[in-house]
């Protein structure tokens, strides 16, 4: 196996346990630790105290694998306290990529990779290749995954099928769902496959017995029907098995997982034998008239101990040849290969950006310098070496594709969706936008465009179509700075009234896609008559490349289907970013006019002329130092 250039970190979080290991090599996990979840105040705790026992390690990537869905940025436990965000998690840990995934949408993807010492099969059947493959386990809940064989490997499914409704087979088992149900107005089939499932079937089943319940844990009810020596205890263990295995059958029909169905999770794999002789095979191929359906499926259970682990590798190796081939990955391989031809301060300059690339992205051209130990000059010479116009044309290159290391996912809202989901879904699409767009920020960009409006004589929002009320919403906040400006979202007029700008103008122009041709025609004006162009677009678009000032809102919407309602909120806030700055620069804040200091009183907070210390706006700048 090949070492990585830089190890990496895998983690494996239950409700329970929390497991890390170091990825040195492809399918090498080295410094193995379990940690109780219970000993950590939150995930950033447990794992900082699991990178504090090892010797220094220069960690970029890490995978985590949690027991629960993963949706967007926030990242909430189902069956923990545990939460945090994905992206504040990486800056706070210095990682390049931070990749969460399910903890069985993890698993799913290792099941491939297993060798046949790695599984043992329980009764009869046949994998059919390639075809569908089920996964599902007990541990703190029960996980269900699932994997779909696609033209270059696979496609993993994040489900939450363990909380699908619980069917009872039996009279048994009807005993307890109504005393399930004395707890929980739903009964899913994870209340009863998990841990604390173990526990409520035994006290179910006792009182069904009519013998009076201990308090023992799921492990003390284990070991005892392992060892036969509690009949209610028996009982238990081989109504798990069998409702496990009716919840095994039930995904081979629903997948047609003619690939198998594999068991995992934290139980099943410690029953050894007793698993194979319990009722688990049978209930599974009890489907009616579709017995000799499932009767050809094989079941496996997975006995390799490092299997989620394997799995998030996968997710991250994907992830990483993913990056590999943006744009910014493209100029670091430029950078890579054109090494040796480098004079020896010029390569100090690579050196530092292959090894910060996003330090790069944001810091100036003399701490660029600084960092590298050369002249500023040498920075210039440096980018021109790559092809680049300078530093800031070297910097939009990587800033257009340095942007995945936070996982932006769009959910899917449905019309059986409540309230509550659809605010969630609308909310968490709209926060992994703006974290892409926050990813693509350059200093240099946003520092130009505020000089360039700070200083105007007068500004012109230009915008088309559904952004017209973003160009209208910057009037509004620009005037109330005492600017004079003013909004043109008329085709006919605009050009016009780029006709009549001055040297000492601003025109903003406002288009996701940068390629409206009357937009267009107003940039060409406006540079004709000396004006200065501000750009809020796509990164690769023609007008991105039109401007004088560039700040990049990548965002994909299909306009024609329905409003680009995201979109038009990543453009305001760029907005909000502009006038927050103009306003910093006019009371004298960071980067401000030193001739007109800002004076804060105690218990007085500073904010614009015109502005109500209620808005956001005032609240913003109140947090700048």
């Amino acid at each position: 196996m090949t070492p990585f250039d830089h190890p990496r970190l895998i983690a494996d979080i239950g409700g329970t346990y929390a497991r890390f290991a170091v990825e040195t090599a492809l399918g090498r996990f080295e410094h193995a630790a379990s940690l109780r979840c219970a000993d950590h105040a939150d995930f950033h705790a447990a794992i900082t105290a699991y990178l504090g026992g090892l010797p220094k390690l220069a960690l970029q990537h890490a995978a985590i694998a949690i027991a629960n869905p993963v949706e967007g940025d926030m990242v909430r436990m189902t069956n923990y306290h545990w939460q945090f965000s994905i992206e504040q998690m990486r800056e706070r840990l210095g990682l390049d990529t931070l990749v969460v995934v399910n903890d069985f949408t993890a698993l799913a993807m290792a099941l491939p990779r297993l060798t046949a010492d790695q599984r043992r099969q329980v009764g009869a059947g046949t994998p059919r290749e390639p075809s569908v493959i089920g996964v599902l386990g007990s541990g703190s809940g029960l996980g269900v995954s699932g994997l779909i064989p696609a033209a270059d490997g696979w496609v993993a499914l994040g489900t939450e099928g363990g909380h699908t409704s619980f069917a009872p087979h039996d009279e048994r088992e009807v005993a307890i769902l109504r005393y399930a149900w004395k707890q929980y107005p739903h009964v899913s089939f994870e209340r009863l496959l998990s841990g604390s499932g173990l526990e409520l079937m035994y006290r179910a089943l006792a009182e069904y017995a009519g013998k009076p319940a201990e308090a023992l844990s799921a492990p003390d009810i284990t070991q005892r029907a392992l060892a036969g020596a509690d009949p209610v205890c028996m009982d238990t263990l081989d109504t798990f098995c069998g409702v496990l295995g009716t919840t095994a059958g039930n995904l081979a029909v629903t997948l047609g997982a003619f690939g198998g169905i594999y068991i995992g999770g934290g139980i099943v794999p410690r029953l050894g034998e007793y698993f194979d002789r319990s009722p688990f095979r049978a209930r599974f191929e009890d489907k009616g008239r579709f017995s000799d359906y499932v009767r050809v499926i094989p079941t496996y259970v997975v006995t390799a101990p490092n299997a989620t682990f394997v799995g998030a590798s996968a997710i991250l190796e994907a992830q990483l040849r993913t990056l590999e081939t943006s744009p910014a990955s493209a100029i670091l391989e430029q950078i890579r290969r054109a090494l040796p031809g480098l004079s020896p301060a010029e390569r100090r300059v690579a050196t530092h950006v292959l090894a910060q690339p996003r330090s790069a992205l944001n810091d100036p051209i003399a701490e660029i310098a600084r960092a590298a130990e050369v002249s500023q000059p040498t920075v210039i010479r440096f980018c021109r070496s790559l092809g680049c116009e300078g530093l800031s044309d070297f910097k939009l290159r990587l800033a257009s594709g340095l942007t995945g290391t936070i996982p932006v996912t769009h959910t899917q809202v449905t019309h059986a969706d409540g309230v509550v989901e659809l605010g969630a879904k609308v909310l968490g699409n709209t926060a992994s936008a703006i974290l892409q767009v926050r990813d693509q920020l350059n200093r240099d960009s946003i520092a130009r465009a505020i000089e360039l409006l700070n200083g105007a004589n007068r500004i012109e929002f230009h915008a088309s179509g559904h952004f017209g009320p973003v160009a209208q919403d910057a009037q509004f906040k620009f005037l109330r700075f005492g600017i004079s400006c003013s909004v043109c979202t008329d085709p006919r007029l605009q050009v016009l009234s780029a006709s009549v700008l001055g040297p000492k103008d601003v025109v903003v122009v406002i288009s996701n896609s940068g390629k409206v041709p009357e937009l267009l025609e107003v940039v060409e004006k406006a540079k004709a008559r000396g004006a200065a162009v501000v750009a809020i677009t796509a990164s690769q678009s023609p007008l991105a490349r039109k401007a004088d000032a560039l700040l990049i809102v990548d965002h994909e919407e299909d306009v024609t289907t329905h409003v680009p309602m995201i979109s038009r909120i990543l453009h305001l806030l760029v907005i909000d970013i502009l006038a927050v700055g103009v306003a910093m620069r006019r009371q004298g804040g960071p980067d401000g006019n030193p001739g007109q200091p800002a004076v804060l009183t105690p218990g007085k907070r500073r904010v614009a002329p015109g502005v109500s210390a209620s808005t956001p706006l005032a609240r913003l700048t109140t947090h700048s130092r």
